[in-house]
């Protein structure tokens, strides 16, 4: 087997490029590929996909309406083009820390947790006065950063995989010891790392792999079917590769279709599960909306047990994107309008599903 070399200047070279690469991480709020923002706010869902797909044979896009108790979807193309109403599976990103945070609350509900535990109640740190709280953690308010470079971030962009594989619990567990924080309420700031932290407790609480809880809560406690852990299955291409245990898989590596998703909405309207009772309540009030995101219509007031709240539109959402995915799930309560929108288009490209979802859902509640 021919073992791969690089040179001292090849490898800090590529160390640089890491760097700028992770920090799309798993789509975030990151918006990427918009030189004209300003023009957003004329444009209408219809005008926004048709530039998306715009001579992009490879587009599929799906999107997904619940409104008067009633589920669609339609499947788009090229062009905006309408495809068959197939059910595909999609990488839903960060929309996994949803699952991740709806479990927690789950197990504060079954007493096993309080949101106010620091971690090292849980995972076997080095002492310290203090760690972050488990709340501070679901809130993106612990003051870790979206991610914390390691060594297998280098090999994974160099051949073409997913950035966080290989990154396992040790290596989490190791970094965790070294962090120093205050005790103190930073400011919000989107932490892939704090999610793995979490998914890291999990385990420890149910004394069980994350990869099995999480997949069985999904199917068992939620009754969807075609959500979970990626194994690389899947009708469309170019998924992420994960290994076995791979620490960051609770900040997003879930596949799923639409019609799990539309599902998945409607559970949150419908708070029908009693251990999403504090799923959306305010925890934090972050005011994290900067003009730009304004412009583009995206609102982050306050943030619940890992999900974001548009104070203003009445929204609660969360969005997702890996490499080669990006997707956008939304909905106002008080008025049962959910949208959900999949796409397999890299969260960079062009116009992300977030932005759709927003004009989408914003239209419907007019």
């Amino acid at each position: 087997m021919k073992r791969c070399k690089l040179g001292k200047k090849k490898i800090l070279k590529a160390i640089s490029i890491v760097v700028v690469v992770i920090a799309v991480g798993f789509g975030g709020y990151c918006v990427n590929g918009l030189h004209k923002i300003n023009e957003l706010s004329r444009m209408t869902f219809e005008e926004m996909l048709a530039y998306t797909t715009k001579d992009n044979k490879d587009a599929v896009i799906t999107v997904g309406i619940i409104q008067n108790g009633k589920m669609t979807y339609d499947v788009y193309g090229e062009n905006g083009n309408k495809l068959p109403t197939k059910e595909h599976t999609y990488e839903i990103g960060s929309i996994t820390k949803t699952f991740t945070t709806s479990l927690l609350c789950k197990a504060i509900k079954e007493g096993r947790i309080s949101l106010d535990d620091s971690i090292d109640v849980y995972l076997n740190l080095p002492k310290k006065d203090y760690y972050p709280t488990i709340r501070r953690l679901m809130t993106h308010t612990s003051g870790y950063k979206e991610y914390y470079f390691e060594k297998p971030m280098i090999l994974n962009f160099l051949r073409g995989k997913n950035d966080y594989n290989g990154i396992s619990e040790e290596m989490l567990i190791e970094r965790l010891g070294k962090i120093n924080l205050d005790n103190t309420g930073y400011s919000f700031k989107y932490s892939n790392f704090g999610m793995a932290t979490l998914g890291s407790v999990l385990e420890r609480i149910y004394d069980e792999d994350y990869t099995k809880l999480i997949n069985d809560y999904i199917s068992e406690d939620l009754g969807l079917t075609n959500t979970k852990i990626s194994d690389n299955s899947g009708d469309l291409k170019n998924y992420w590769e994960w290994s076995e245990s791979d620490a960051y898989m609770p900040a997003g590596a879930l596949l799923s279709n639409i019609r799990d998703m539309m599902k998945y909405v409607q559970i949150q309207m419908n708070n029908k599960s009693g251990n999403l009772s504090i799923v959306h309540e305010a925890l934090v009030e972050v005011n994290a909306s900067s003009r730009s995101y304004e412009k583009m219509g995206i609102r982050i007031d306050i943030v619940g047990a890992g999900w974001m709240i548009d104070n203003e539109n009445k929204i609660i959402w969360h969005n997702g994107g890996t490499g080669n995915y990006n997707s956008y799930i939304g909905f106002d309560k008080e008025n049962q309008i959910g949208v959900v929108i999949l796409s397999n288009l890299p969260p960079n490209y062009k116009i992300p599903a977030t932005i759709m979802g927003i004009e989408i859902l914003t239209s419907l509640q007019k």
